[in-house]
């Protein structure tokens, strides 16, 4: 293992959990409070300055308003519940029909309030204020809807509360039979089982050496893939997703990864269940987006399981096409500002990426982010760890050359959690 520099590692980057149910719940209910009242308040205003600002309007048009704004918040509390602001012309539709079915029933309410019976000169009376007294709410809230609601859900979604990152590594020993591992698109070269274990220790030592805990999932002697814990779990803040691998052999891994995930505190586990199939190593997580390959290991279905369990946690997922490797990783990562690495002979459509840069070894595709400073990759690409340390990171390199021969990489060795 080599270092350029030997300062200690910087602070470790601000942990951002996945949302609670308690979050998600307060996301909705302040995303409609924030469009009802800001329609209220607007409506307010143009009634108190079309009317020479007269302040009497208030006591006239509060109740009014404010019964309206009540009915708004319970309609677009449940449809932003349901994924209303998810996109653009989904939130116009609800703001609209929402703040239109609340204007009506409101204006009922008051007009029998005030006495006046049922009867078609009332109906006409409240159908005809769509257009007149709530007007100015509706095309106010219908606004609030589309361009205020989604920026308040996901922030609240998004928050991160001031706590002490974790930083632990979920790592698992190489199996006896290591050299018995699947490969797709290399050929077999010998492994040197006693070169591989120590080449794990080393792994393993580099991430102690950083700052981060270690924690071994049980042993599987017979499990030849085993030692690439990364394709049996992803992790995104709180929530662990427990994979489903596309290759049948690697399933039997899954349920000792399980078993250790379940015993960290404050995490929360979901399943990709079969047919779907997904592969850790096919996850490429940049902030908020998630790019899932598409690769003879990971399936349509598993990536539609996927963004099902990830859209309600603010991610996006971006499914991209993966035939010149075996995942997604083997031919890409992700710097900590958030710029694809990549060798640009295997990655199949460059272009989806907003940031991306080629790296001179395909050995160099992958790094393990350390810190928002420091990167761990392998030794075997010399070139591009001095491309990166050009950049202003701190590269930490290891030789994991035994597991490069199986289609292995730095990232396939370990789980992150922070």
């Amino acid at each position: 293992m080599t270092s350029p520099a030997a300062t200690p590692p910087p602070a470790p980057a601000r942990f951002r959990p996945a949302p609670t149910t308690g979050r998600r719940v307060l996301a909705v209910l302040t995303s409609a409070a924030v469009v009802a009242v800001s329609a209220m308040v607007v409506a307010l205003f143009s009634f108190f300055v079309g009317n020479g600002q007269d302040p009497r309007i208030f006591s006239q048009l509060v109740p009014h308003f404010a019964l309206v704004a009540l009915i708004t918040w319970l309609l677009l509390s449940i449809a932003n519940a349901l994924g209303a602001t998810r996109a653009w012309f989904l939130a116009l539709i609800t703001g609209l029909t929402s703040s239109c079915l609340a204007a009506l029933l409101a204006t009922t309410v008051t007009a029998a309030g005030a006495g006046n019976p049922l009867s078609a000169q009332l109906y006409l009376f409240v159908v005809g204020s769509l257009v007149s007294l709530n007007l100015v709410f509706i095309l106010a809230a219908t606004a609030a809807e589309v361009f205020l609601a989604p920026k308040v859900l996901r922030g609240i979604l998004r928050y991160a509360p001031n706590r002490a990152p974790r930083r632990m590594a979920l790592v698992r020993i190489p199996a006896s039979n290591l050299d018995e591992a699947e490969l797709t698109h290399r050929d077999r070269l010998p492994v040197d089982k006693e070169l591989a274990d120590e080449q794990w220790d080393n792994y393993c030592a580099a991430l102690l050496a950083e700052g981060w805990e270690t924690l071994e999932v049980d042993a599987a002697p017979e499990l030849a893939d085993s030692v690439f814990v990364e394709d049996t779990v992803v992790l995104f803040g709180d929530l662990a997703v427990i994979t489903s691998p596309g290759a049948e052999s690697r399933r039997p891994e899954i349920e000792a990864a399980e078993r250790t995930v379940r015993a960290i505190p404050g995490l929360t586990v979901q399943r990709i269940e079969l047919p779907g199939t997904l592969d850790g190593g096919d996850v490429l997580k940049v902030d908020s987006t998630v790019y899932v390959g598409a690769s003879s290991r990971t399936n349509a279905e598993g990536i539609r399981q996927l963004r099902s369990l990830l859209t309600p946690h603010g991610y996006s997922v971006v499914a991209v096409p993966v035939t010149k490797a075996l995942h997604l990783k083997s031919t890409m990562t992700a710097l900590p500002d958030g710029t694809i690495i990549g060798d640009p002979d295997l990655v199949d459509v460059p272009s989806l990426f907003p940031r991306f840069l080629p790296v001179p070894e395909p050995e160099g595709v992958a790094v393990v982010e350390l810190s928002p400073e420091s990167l761990l990759m392998s030794s075997a690409a010399p070139k591009t760890a001095a491309m990166l340390a050009d950049l202003g990171y701190r590269v930490v390199t290891v030789d994991i050359g035994e597991f490069e021969k199986l289609e292995g990489c730095v990232t396939c060795l370990s789980v992150r959690v922070r």
